[in-house]
C-alpha cells in the first residue's frame, strides 16, 4: 500500500510542478525517498508526511490529501503531533474544506502563527468573511502576534462585508504594528476602500506607499471606474504612462470601462492603437468586447461593426453590438443582427433576449416580439423574471394589455420589478385603478414599494384624472414609506394636479420643493394653466421657463407662445419666437413606424 501511495504522490507532485513551472528536483528527490521507504515496507515518518501535505497544500489536491490523512490517523503519527496537525489543518484549509480544517485547528494546543494566517486565508477565500474577522479577533485577544500575512485576508474580509468601521480599525492595527507599509497590506487596503466607495482613503494610502506594483495601480483606475470618478482613473492611468510603469490586459480592461463610463471615443482608439502596435494577443474576449462597448457607447457604430467582424465572436460580443443599435436607435439593425447570430448557430443568452426585447418595444414590433418570446421559453428562459418583465413592458408598448397581464399572472415569484412593470402598464394604457389595485396586490404580498414604484403609480393617476387617490399615494410616499419624494414625483404629482385644474395647490407642492423645479415641471403646470385660463400664473412658470435659459426644452417656449397668443400680447408672442429662433431651437419632428 505504501509503494503505490508514494508512486501516487509522486505523480501528483511532477505534475504540480509542470503546471506551476517549479523546479522539480526537491519535490522528485523527496518522493524518490518515499518510494525507496516504500519498497522497504518503512513507515513514513511524521516529517515526510508533513513534507507531501506542503506539496498536495500547494497543489490542492484535496483526495491525495484526504488518503494521506487516513495513512497518518492509522500510523498513529497524528497524535500529540502539533507539527503534522498543522500541516493538515492548513492543507484542509488551502482547500476550502473549512469545516474539516476547523476540527483539527480546534484540538492544537500550540497554535503558530502560520496556523491562524493559513485558517484566516481559509474563511475569506471561501466567501466565509464573518468567520475569518472572527477568528481574527480571537486571535488578537489571545496575545499571538501578527504579521504581514494576516492582514491582507483580514482586510479583504472586511472588504467583502462593506464593513467600514471594523475595516478601518484593522487599517489602524496594520498600521501600529508596521505593517501598512507592505506592498501586499497595500494593495489590500486600496481594494478594500475601493469596495467602500471611499477613493478619497484610497487615494490616501496609494500616495503614501513607497513602493507600488502593477496591481496597486490597477486597483485604482478600476476603483475609480467603478465608483463614479473614471476621469480620475483614466488621470491615474495618464501618471501611470508617464512614470512607465508598464500595462497589462487588467490595465487596459480598467481604463475601457472608464472610457466607456466618458463615452470617450478617442482614448478608446488610443488603446485599441496599443493593442495593434504591440501586437497583443488577446487569450479571450475581454479586451475586444470591452473595446466595442467604448464604440458603442460613444455612437461610432463603424468602428464597433468593423471590429465585430475581425474579433472571435462569443455572446458577450453579439450582445454588445446589438445593444450598441438599440442605443443609437437603430432598432432594426439589431434585430437583423439578432436574425444572424441565430442563422450562424450562435445561442443566444436571457442577456441577448432582454435586449432584443427592448427594441421590438420600441419600434412596436409585435410579431417579431411573440417570435422571441417563442424562442425563449424554447431555449428554457420561460421562467425568468426578468425576461418575463421585458415582455410585459414590450407587450404594453405594443398595445397588447391582455398579453402583458397574462405573462404577469405567469410569474412564479414577482419581484418588485415586474410588479412595478405592470403599473407602469397600466398606466401607459390609461388604466389608473387597475394600476392602484396592483400596487396594493404588491404592498398584501410584503413587496416594499421603492421610488420607481411610485413613479408608475403617479403617472398612472395621472393619465386617468384620478386627483385623490394620487394625493392621498404623495403624501404616503414620506409620511408612510420613509422615502424622501424625488424630481419624478414632484414632475408627476404636479401634472396630475394641473390636469384636473388644481392650479393653487400645484403651485404650493412646487414652492414646497427642496430641490429646484425643472423646466418639464414648469411645462407642464404652465400646460395646465393654459387649459384652465389662468394668466396670472401662466406668466409666472413662463417667467420662471425663461429664466432657465435651457436650449433642449422647446415645448414650455411654445407653450407660452400660444398662451400669449390667446390674450392677444402679440409683443410677447414675438418675443417668446425671438428667444427661440436666436437659440435656433425646433420641434422635433414628429415620425410614425407605420408605413
Amino acid at each position: 500500500m505504501n509503494l503505490i501511495f508514494a508512486f501516487r504522490i509522486k505523480k501528483d507532485a511532477i505534475k504540480f510542478c509542470k503546471f506551476h513551472n517549479h523546479p522539480q528536483s526537491l519535490l522528485f528527490t523527496t518522493c524518490s525517498d518515499f518510494e525507496v521507504s516504500a519498497r522497504r515496507q518503512r513507515a513514513l515518518t511524521s516529517n515526510e508526511c508533513g513534507a507531501i501535505f506542503q506539496s498536495l497544500t500547494n497543489s490542492k489536491s484535496l483526495k491525495m490529501g484526504q488518503t494521506l490523512h487516513g495513512y497518518v490517523i492509522r500510523s498513529g503519527l497524528i497524535q500529540d503531533n502539533t507539527y503534522l496537525c498543522t500541516k493538515i489543518a492548513a492543507f484542509y484549509a488551502s482547500c476550502g474544506c473549512m469545516n474539516y480544517a476547523r476540527i483539527i485547528f480546534d484540538k492544537i494546543v500550540n497554535k503558530s502563527c502560520f496556523l491562524w494566517n493559513f485558517m484566516i486565508r481559509g474563511y475569506a477565500s471561501n466567501g466565509l468573511s464573518m468567520q475569518a474577522i472572527s477568528l481574527y479577533r480571537t486571535m488578537m485577544r489571545i496575545g499571538v502576534l501578527s504579521d504581514n500575512f494576516t492582514y491582507p485576508f483580514v482586510i479583504k474580509a472586511c472588504g467583502d462585508l462593506v464593513h467600514v468601521y471594523l475595516g478601518r480599525i484593522v487599517h489602524a492595527q496594520a498600521v501600529v504594528n508596521g505593517f501598512h507599509f507592505d506592498i501586499y497590506v497595500g494593495n489590500c487596503l486600496l481594494a478594500m476602500y475601493a469596495r467602500f466607495r471611499d477613493m478619497e482613503n484610497a487615494r490616501k494610502v496609494f500616495d503614501e506607499m513607497p513602493k507600488r506594483d502593477l496591481t496597486s495601480w490597477n486597483t485604482m483606475i478600476s476603483g475609480y471606474a467603478r465608483n463614479g470618478n473614471p476621469r480620475e482613473g483614466l488621470r491615474v492611468f495618464q501618471e501611470m504612462v508617464v512614470i512607465g510603469a508598464g500595462l497589462d490586459s487588467t490595465t487596459l480592461l480598467s481604463v475601457l470601462s472608464a472610457c466607456s463610463e466618458l463615452n470617450s471615443f478617442r482614448i478608446g482608439k488610443q488603446v485599441h492603437g496599443y493593442l495593434l502596435r504591440n501586437h497583443v494577443h488577446c487569450l479571450n474576449n475581454f479586451l475586444p468586447n470591452s473595446l466595442m462597448e467604448v464604440y458603442c457607447t460613444s455612437g461610432s457604430m463603424i468602428y464597433a461593426k468593423r471590429l465585430f467582424k475581425v474579433s472571435r465572436k462569443d455572446s458577450v460580443s453579439w450582445n454588445t453590438l446589438i445593444s450598441g443599435y438599440a442605443r443609437k436607435d437603430e432598432g432594426f439593425e439589431g434585430l437583423s443582427l439578432f436574425c444572424q447570430m441565430v442563422t450562424v448557430g450562435k445561442q443566444p443568452d436571457l442577456a441577448t433576449f432582454i435586449v432584443v426585447l427592448g427594441i421590438c418595444e420600441k419600434v412596436a414590433a409585435l410579431n417579431f416580439g411573440m417570435s422571441v418570446q417563442s424562442y425563449l421559453v424554447r431555449e428554457g428562459f420561460g421562467r425568468s423574471t426578468m425576461a418575463a418583465t421585458a415582455l410585459i413592458g414590450m407587450y404594453s408598448r405594443c398595445g397588447e394589455l391582455t398579453y402583458s397581464r397574462l405573462v404577469f399572472e405567469e410569474i412564479e415569484e414577482k419581484n418588485l420589478v415586474c410588479w412595478t412593470a405592470m403599473i407602469s402598464a397600466f398606466g401607459n394604457h390609461g388604466k389608473g385603478k387597475e394600476a392602484i389595485s396592483i400596487l396594493q396586490q404588491m404592498i398584501a404580498n410584503g413587496i416594499v414599494p421603492d421610488e420607481g414604484t411610485f413613479t408608475s403609480v403617479l403617472t398612472a393617476c395621472s393619465h386617468a384624472g384620478l386627483v385623490e387617490e394620487g394625493r392621498e399615494i404623495f403624501h404616503k410616499i414620506h409620511q408612510k414609506y420613509n422615502i424622501k419624494p424625488v424630481l419624478a414625483h414632484y414632475a408627476s404629482f404636479v401634472d396630475l394636479l394641473s390636469r384636473a385644474g388644481q392650479l393653487d395647490e400645484a403651485y404650493a407642492i412646487i414652492c414646497s420643493m427642496e430641490v429646484k423645479p425643472t423646466t418639464d415641471i414648469w411645462a407642464s403646470f404652465l400646460s395646465g394653466c393654459r387649459v384652465h385660463g389662468n394668466i396670472t400664473l401662466a406668466e409666472i412658470a413662463g417667467r420662471e421657463i425663461l429664466e432657465a435659459k435651457s436650449d433642449d426644452k422647446v415645448g414650455g417656449y411654445i407653450c407660452l407662445s400660444h398662451v400669449y397668443a390667446d390674450e392677444k400680447r402679440w409683443t410677447d408672442v414675438e418675443r417668446v419666437r425671438g428667444i427661440v429662433q436666436s437659440k435656433a431651437m425646433a420641434k422635433p419632428t414628429a415620425y410614425s413606424l407605420v408605413a
